[in-house]
């Protein structure tokens, strides 16, 4: 049986890609960040998304891996996510096929 976690821009699976398909595994867990495009990422950003992923995982190394763990790693990370949004480390892509803007209305500063 595939454990899964997903919320909106964050999905993990407790499974190996081979040949493109997703094999289950008890051992390894892979992470989807933003899979509809949502937001823009430059590379230090994604990384952040990484290293938090790491720090949940080992937080919670020598549990069962189960699927309330897995969701409770994937909110956390969701989260961090709009966190990083507030922050503007990440920005909306106007570009993506749907702007729905499901952390909120972008900021607009405004001048005088």
């Amino acid at each position: 049986m595939l454990l899964k976690s997903t919320t909106r821009h964050i999905r993990i699976f407790a499974a190996e890609v081979e040949d493109g398909e997703l094999v289950p595994s008890n051992q390894v867990l892979t992470l989807d960040i933003d899979p509809d495009n949502e937001f823009t990422w430059s590379e230090d950003t994604l990384q952040l998304v990484y290293r938090k992923f790491d720090e949940l995982v080992e937080a919670n190394s020598g549990q069962d891996l189960t699927d309330y763990n897995l969701r409770r790693i994937g909110s956390d990370l969701e989260h961090f996510v709009c966190s990083l949004l507030q922050e503007s480390q990440i920005s909306y892509n106007l570009c993506a096929r749907v702007t729905n803007y499901s952390m909120g209305l972008p900021r607009v500063a405004v001048n005088g």
